[in-house]
C-alpha cells in the first residue's frame, strides 16, 4: 500500500496534468476567439469606411464574430476533440484515484 505522502504528491501530479491540459485549451480557444475578432474587425473596415473612431459592435457583427468562430473551432475540431477527451480521461482518473484511496475532494 502506498503511503499518504506518496498518494498527496501523485495526486498533486495528477492535478497538475490536468490543469496544463486545461491550460492548453484555454489556450486554442483564446486564439480562436481572438483570430475571429480580427477578422471580424477586419470585414467590418472593408465594409464601413467610418474612420478610426468607429467602434460600434452591431449585432451583425456579433452574428459574424460567431460565424468566424464556428469555422476556426471548425478547423481546430481535431485538437479541440482530443484535449477535451485527454480532459475527461483525467477527470475520471482523478476521481478514481480518490475513491480508491479514500482521499476526499476536499483533500488537495
Amino acid at each position: 500500500m502506498t503511503e499518504p505522502q506518496d498518494q498527496c504528491l501523485l495526486l498533486a501530479r495528477m492535478k497538475a496534468a490536468q490543469a496544463e491540459t486545461q491550460r492548453r485549451l484555454g489556450l486554442i480557444e483564446r486564439q480562436i476567439a481572438s483570430r475571429a475578432e480580427r477578422l471580424t474587425i477586419t470585414d467590418r473596415t472593408k465594409r464601413r469606411q467610418r474612420g478610426r473612431n468607429a467602434s460600434s459592435w452591431t449585432s451583425a457583427d456579433e452574428r459574424l464574430f460567431q460565424q468566424h468562430v464556428a469555422e476556426l473551432g471548425l478547423g481546430s475540431r481535431g485538437d479541440i476533440d482530443a484535449l477535451t477527451r485527454k480532459l475527461d480521461r483525467q477527470e475520471t482518473a482523478i476521481a478514481e484515484f480518490r475513491t480508491h484511496h479514500c482521499v476526499s475532494a476536499a483533500w488537495r
